[in-house]
């Protein structure tokens, strides 16, 4: 099971620098790193750091980081996209990550929806023939992103199917759809194909997995078991130092 370090947040106390969170991370013995915006980072440091390290890049986010769910942003978001994928293929990575947005006042849920499928179909073809991936990301809206727009995987999946682009998939958070109360075998179902990438962390509190509640082993397992082959990316705030979670994570995991 390959593990991808999100190093927003983990090695963040270790060093201020995202080039050295790399080497940290590599250190502790993780296979990948993912991170949230490029354009706030020193991409050619990066670069020399996966280099350096053999390490993979797994994800990042694509931006602008702009509502999905209003059809005025879409050729903003394609031009960024573009922009996007030529950093991705620079470091390597395969998949890029989305959020819908917010709901919107003054729009139906139904003309957000539309809006957010157009934008996605196009984005899939701008991805065509790339090797980059887009994956939409629910997030719950119970306790960290109250007013998304995106709350249900199941909703999520039936956007990426509509959308027609093999390009388009989900990022599945185990921690925001344990938050909603999901199940993960129940919402995925048969749409493995569709989730591009995982994140996972404990509830309550968002930290690591052994901190909360979440059946993180049983999840994941599951989505190993029914065809996932990507990285699970640890995207938590460490309440010890990151390379201790991460030794933890994988006795918990594996």
């Amino acid at each position: 099971m390959r593990l991808s370090a999100c190093i927003e947040w983990l090695f963040a106390a270790e060093a201020e620098n995202f080039a050295d969170r790399i080497r940290l991370a590599h250190k502790s013995g993780v296979e990948a790193v993912e991170f949230w915006k490029w354009t706030n980072k020193d991409i050619g440091s990066i670069e020399w750091a996966l280099n350096e390290t053999g390490m993979e890049l797994s994800s990042f986010v694509a931006e602008p980081m702009i509502p999905l769910t209003d059809i005025a942003n879409r050729a903003a978001f394609l031009e960024g996209l573009k922009r996007s994928v030529e950093i991705a293929r620079r470091l390597g990575a395969h998949t890029l990550i989305a959020q819908a947005g917010d709901d919107l006042a003054g729009k139906t849920r139904e003309e957000q929806r539309d809006a957010l499928v157009t934008t996605l179909s196009a984005a899939g073809e701008v991805l065509e023939g790339s090797g980059v991936r887009l994956g939409v990301e629910p997030l719950n809206t119970l306790i960290d992103h109250v007013g998304y727009f995106l709350p249900s995987t199941v909703e999520g999946l039936e956007i990426a199917r509509e959308t027609g682009r093999p390009e388009i998939g989900i990022v599945y958070d185990v921690y925001h759809s344990a938050v909603m109360g999901e199940d993960t075998p129940t919402v995925i179902g048969d749409d493995i194909g569709r989730v591009f990438h995982v994140h996972v962390a404990d509830h309550p509190g968002r930290n690591e997995p052994g901190r909360g509640n979440v059946d993180l082993r049983h999840r994941v397992n599951w989505l190993v078991g029914a065809g996932y082959t990507g990285a699970i990316g640890l995207e938590y705030r460490p309440l010890a130092s990151s390379a201790e979670t991460i030794a933890t994570v994988r006795a918990i995991l594996e």
